[in-house]
């Protein structure tokens, strides 16, 4: 981290080296943030930040700046900024990263974005007058120099800022050039897609170690069998194993009529199946911490917590 500044709880925690925890907040087509603010006071206790989406599968969504703003100051969660290079040119991306810091943001995860051609707006036109490694460079040129394409900002942003990796990328060794871009443009964390094969897993993060950027490990248990179903079929670059759908929609056929079993059932089938991932990637030393992407779910948390104090 560049002179091991902190900005942030997030920044704190990495300059420490604090195994980390993050969550998850996905706003959606509404100017009503209520329901997502609940979520993230249920989230708070348990989390050291947690991400806010930018328009996820490039369904139009509640402006992401505005709405980590609106969360951070009414649910007391400090947030990580979702922003994408898909919608704004850098231009305007330099304006945001000056009006998120206005907002009271410190921490920026650099996007690329799900292009437009897959959500409800497929008409609109796709920008990506930058790359995520890119938008990091932009974003450390602004934080470190207090510059932007050589002009000074009277008063600079200040962020920390991260990028995202996908273990399950085919073939692994573009995805480990691209993020050897990211870090060397000056990412300072480093979160995944989710992933569920453990040797892979092991696989891509012993790879990445060598540029030194801290690794969350991005994971997503699944509250029903809907859920678990719906995120192997519409996710890009994710699949859920069959013996965990198997496993999913046994607990929905076994428990059909009592809710309230099904719902433990469903928390203890995922502690007990990230309980020892998570356990074997610390004891080979390849993680900084966990990003929850499990959106609609914060009663997830405590049990997570369990996992990460054991």
């Amino acid at each position: 981290m560049e002179g091991n500044h902190a900005y942030s709880k997030l920044g704190e925690a990495l300059v420490k080296g604090d195994f980390i925890l993050t969550g998850e907040l996905e706003p959606e087509k509404t100017c009503d943030l209520s329901h997502t603010i609940q979520e993230a006071k249920e989230m708070a206790p348990y989390v050291v930040a947690a991400n806010v989406t930018d328009s996820p599968l490039g369904i139009v969504t509640i402006n992401s700046m505005a709405a980590s703003h609106i969360i951070q100051r009414e649910a007391d969660l400090e947030v990580i900024w979702q922003l994408t290079v898909r919608d704004v040119n850098k231009l305007g991306i330099a304006g945001m990263i000056m009006g998120g810091h206005a907002l009271g943001l410190r921490n920026v995860l650099s996007l690329t974005g799900d292009h437009t051609a897959l959500g409800d707006m497929p008409e609109s036109k796709p920008v990506f007058d930058l790359d995520s490694a890119t938008l990091v460079k932009l974003v450390r040129e602004m934080v470190d120099t207090g510059k932007i394409n050589g002009h000074e900002i009277e008063h600079p942003p200040k962020f920390h800022v991260g990028c995202a990796g996908n273990p399950n990328a085919e073939p692994m060794e573009a995805e480990i050039l691209k993020i050897g871009r990211k870090a060397e443009a000056g990412a300072e964390f480093l979160q995944t897609q989710v992933v569920y094969d453990l040797e892979r897993t092991i696989e891509f993060l012993t790879e990445i170690k060598k540029y030194k950027v801290p690794v969350l490990l991005g994971i997503f248990p699944m509250k029903s069998y809907g859920i678990a179903k719906g995120f192997d079929t519409f996710v890009p670059g994710v699949s859920v194993p069959k013996d965990i759908l198997a496993k999913w929609k046994g607990i929905k056929t076994e428990y059909k009529t009592d809710k309230k079993m099904q719902k433990e059932a469903y928390d203890q089938a995922n502690y007990e199946f990230f309980k020892p991932f998570i356990r074997e990637l610390r004891k080979k030393n390849l993680l900084s911490g966990v990003h929850c992407m499990a959106v609609h779910y914060p009663r997830v948390f405590p049990k997570l917590m369990e996992i990460i104090q054991t």
